[in-house]
């Protein structure tokens, strides 16, 4: 019970300062974990701008594949670049709405301001149809998402 009066004052105090971010957990996720430079294949490289659009907006990987992608924000506004699930994703960005000034450090994730760009080192797990969204407040709504396909080496 301390515990969780703990956890719920530390919630309260993070919303009251308007910031919110989360963590490197270092956790598996159904769609991959965080990648080792070193076995990284390749750079994927991925522009997002005001047009809420990203290009490209598909990648392909091999499951177990390792990938450098490198994030680069064109636009004025800030954007950002989240792995998940579309599920995950409109739940977020949900989230993101009620607590517009959190940021992402997470591994599968990055918050990128105008003309500035980061790298997200990402291994894909499984085969499947995962996705890539903004969840700036607003902008996976007006279409700033892409879908990651993973398939069999």
């Amino acid at each position: 019970m301390r515990i969780a009066g703990v956890a719920a004052g530390l919630a309260i105090a993070a919303a009251a300062t308007g910031a919110w971010a989360h963590g490197e957990s270092g956790e598996a996720l159904p769609f991959g974990r965080a990648g080792v430079a070193s076995k990284a294949t390749r750079t994927i490289a991925v522009s997002m701008g005001d047009a809420m659009r990203f290009d490209p907006a598909e990648i392909h990987v091999r499951t177990g594949e390792t990938v450098r992608i490198v994030v680069r924000n064109d636009g004025k506004l800030r954007h950002e670049f989240v792995l998940g699930t579309m599920d995950e994703l409109r739940e977020h960005a949900a989230m993101m709405r009620r607590m517009p000034e959190m940021e992402h450090h997470d591994a599968h994730m990055a918050t990128v301001e105008p003309g500035a760009s980061a790298t997200i080192l990402w291994q894909f797990a499984k085969p499947g149809t995962f996705h890539y969204g903004c969840l700036e407040p607003g902008h996976l709504e007006a279409g700033m998402s892409g879908t990651v396909i993973v398939g069999a080496r």
